[in-house]
């Protein structure tokens, strides 16, 4: 199936509200409202570069080991980088509400959309409910005459300490691992989304539609929960992947890592925890749990040139524009996967025009993305597995079929090749991928691209209305192109 990236090209959130002002504000006129009106989100896929949507057709496939056209019908990101999505075009949008009374923001311009009228009008509820509250405290402590039956705790809630294993102990020990990343071309465009330290060295990974923008000369920032923001550059990137891997410049000493889980263990129903900056909301934890695995999932760069595959876990954690390439937990707060992409009605909220979570997102297993991530340190450049053969990238349920023909005339099967030397010819309609099946080219890559090269798998064919086994020994090529 096909997804859209999440991210959406919005106005940068700030990562933390700024310190209050010394002095309290004064209460807004009556029949007014403080604060200003937030401002609508602009459009990885999802959100911001929405997720994407349908494989597309097509007579002929290019090699699987890359880089593949986009399946046809597969939508683009919807112009914004990931999750918020910044290379691809995706930013998380966001409401452009002011972070306290002392903070006035501008007025909203004409034609935002709804989504500064409901901000607004959630501003003045709030602070009308927080009157009530006050005014309501008052006549009870002066109608008390007598012994009061209230009974307070003996801590504040900010004192109460999390038992390990909760959800609130979790993002607290992950959430300083976090970044917000803002990736912008040299010409300004660009999106929001997210990464986490991998190393104590400043490498962050991320999706690499969350970075595309920045690769050549552009500008790339992290910025931590607590407010500090680093310059970065791009390590290596992998389009097919989606992964990258960018550096802080001047990294801290007291990076902390997070655990990085085994995303073969994982079982449908575990619990999840989404880590991101969804429309620009940094900071932002969503719970769910894993809803399927292997799932097979083909999304577009947003320019319809190029395609990503994956084996993905499924899971209903809300994500949204600008998750993107945040990390996705277990319980116990080890990384199991890369937020990546969405399946959404396109159907967008707060007058964005954008689509949001509807319970379908879709993560980069972390054991993958481990050894992608560790090959675009060491060189630079992606390493994918292949066959050697083109596949059609038809949407069907009955196999990827090796094309008649190969791309720009080349073979459909290389000479001397991995499916040259198993025995494999055009026409051969693959079935299965040692227990994997596979429905169609798109599956049957994201499968290839699970495995390293030099691995041995055994493939099920289908030549003349009979079935057929072979052995198979995976092939490499090197880069995106």
């Amino acid at each position: 199936m096909s997804t859209e990236n999440e991210g959406t090209a919005v106005p940068p959130a700030p990562s933390a509200p700024p310190p209050p002002a010394d002095a309290p504000a004064a209460s807004a006129p009556q029949g007014t409202h403080p604060g200003a009106a937030p401002a609508a989100g602009g459009p990885y896929g999802p959100p911001a570069a929405q997720a994407h949507q349908g494989a597309g057709e097509s007579s002929s496939a290019p090699d699987p080991s890359w880089p593949p056209p986009p399946p046809p019908s597969t939508p683009a990101y919807g112009g914004d980088g990931a999750a918020g999505h910044g290379a691809a075009g995706q930013g998380g949008g966001g409401w452009g509400a002011g972070w306290g009374a002392a903070h006035q923001q501008p007025a909203p311009k004409n034609g935002r959309g709804r989504g500064g009228l409901v901000a607004a009008v959630l501003v003045a509820a709030l602070v009308a409910g927080g009157l009530g509250g006050g005014l309501g405290y008052t006549l009870a402590e002066e109608n008390d005459s007598g012994g009061s039956t209230t009974v307070s705790s003996t801590t504040s809630g900010g004192n109460v300490k999390r038992d390990p294993g909760t959800v609130a102990a979790v993002a607290a020990a992950a959430l300083p691992s976090t970044v917000t990343i803002e990736a912008a071309s040299s010409s300004g465009e660009g999106g929001t989304g997210t990464g986490f330290v991998f190393d104590k060295q400043g490498h962050i990974v991320t999706n690499n539609h969350v970075v595309a923008d920045a690769v050549d000369g552009g500008n790339l920032t992290a910025t931590f929960p607590n407010g500090k923001k680093y310059d970065a550059e791009v390590v290596g990137n992998a389009q097919g992947y989606d992964v990258a891997v960018i550096k802080l410049k001047n990294a801290p000493s007291d990076l902390k890592p997070l655990t990085l889980g085994n995303s073969d263990d994982v079982a449908v129903g575990d619990s999840t925890i989404a880590i991101g900056a969804p429309f620009g909301l940094s900071n932002t934890v969503t719970t769910g749990i894993i809803s399927a695995k292997n799932r097979p999932v083909a999304s577009s760069d947003g320019s319809g040139s190029k395609a990503s595959y994956m084996s993905a876990l499924q899971t209903d954690a809300s994500i949204n524009p600008g998750n993107s390439g945040g990390p996705l937990l277990d319980a116990q707060g080890n990384v199991i996967g890369i937020n990546s992409a969405i399946q959404s009605t396109s159907n967008g909220g707060f007058g964005t025009g954008q689509a949001g979570s509807i319970g379908l997102g879709f993560a980069i297993p972390i054991n993958q993305a481990k050894y992608v991530a560790q090959e675009l340190i060491e060189t630079g450049k992606p390493v994918y597995a292949k066959i050697g053969a083109s596949v059609s990238l038809e949407d069907t349920t009955n196999g990827a079929q090796i094309t008649e023909q190969g791309v720009g005339g080349a073979e459909p099967v290389d000479l001397g090749g991995p499916a040259d030397k198993a025995g494999l010819k055009p026409g051969d309609v693959i079935t299965k991928l040692d227990d994997r099946v596979i429905d169609s080219g798109p599956t049957l890559i994201g499968e290839i691209w699970t495995h390293k090269p030099g691995d041995e798998v055994t493939i099920t064919y289908e030549r003349g209305g009979k079935e057929h086994t072979t052995e198979l020994t995976l092939g490499s090529r090197v880069g995106d192109s």
